[in-house]
């Protein structure tokens, strides 16, 4: 379970070029933001570029520190006991930052050191990974030589190689093609039927419907939106997402 209660994240910008005397700016990225996410449930974080998403994933991640509010994951609070919290939740970030030299099994291998994990549990989640993912043709292909959607993929095994309670995914489909797309899909489902409490922000409105229970809306750091996705289509005003988004943000086109 994730539980995110009234956290503010205030970045601090440099000086003005017209003043160096003046106060450095101040930017909040998540402004008292609150939801709840729950094992076997796939909660959705929405809202364009820019709007406090990866922000508040990282938040959760232990990568930010909030600037006020609290985080708890898996009944760990993430400033108070980070290294728990990390043990307990894989998280995916659109940046896959990758070792060039390895191939695509040695990366894998490398976070399943990294995690504790033996040998014979190793393999065995290895194999159902690489076979869900349909990576057994290039694992032993150095990260260099793989497409995009190739080292999407590697990214995805290892982030759930230690099979987390808590899976985050920044944007996980993002420019990727159609069938690469449906792997990381079909992934998600999985998690969702093994019980496990699932996270992830997009900026695609289709993905919504297609996968989501609970969903956040978040503009400019601020909420506008927090409930089950059910509800939301039901109380819709406009006739589809996007526009529905814009009536509530208030955005213009």
């Amino acid at each position: 379970m994730i539980q995110v209660n009234t956290v503010t994240k205030q970045f601090t910008g440099g000086r003005k070029l017209a003043s160096p005397f003046a106060p450095p700016d101040k930017v909040i990225a998540v402004d008292k933001v609150s939801f709840e996410c729950h094992p076997g449930k796939i909660f959705g974080l929405i809202g364009p570029n820019g709007a406090g998403k990866t922000t508040t994933l990282r938040m959760i991640a232990t990568m930010l520190k909030p600037s006020a509010g609290n985080i708890t994951v898996a009944g760990y609070d993430v400033e108070k006991s980070p290294l728990e919290t990390r043990q307990k939740l894989g998280f995916l970030s659109c940046n896959t930052g990758l070792y060039d030299r390895l191939t695509a099994e040695e990366m894998v291998q490398y976070y399943a050191d990294l995690y504790g994990m033996s040998k014979p549990h190793y393999t065995d989640r290895k194999n159902e990974l690489f076979s869900l993912l349909d990576m057994h043709s290039f694992a032993d292909r150095r990260i260099s030589k793989l497409s995009t959607g190739m080292k999407q993929k590697v990214n995805i095994a290892r982030t759930v190689i230690h099979n987390p309670d808590v899976v985050i995914f920044d944007e996980p489909t993002s420019g990727l093609d159609v069938l690469t797309s449906k792997n990381i899909v079909e992934l998600i489902k999985r998690c969702k039927d093994e019980g496990k409490t699932i996270i992830f922000s997009t900026h695609r409105f289709g993905e919504l419907k297609l996968l989501c229970d609970d969903i956040a809306i978040i503009h400019n750091g601020e909420l506008f939106y927090n409930g089950s996705y059910s509800e939301f289509e039901s109380n819709m005003k406009e006739d589809t997402l996007e526009e529905e988004f814009i009536r509530l943000t208030g955005e213009t086109a």
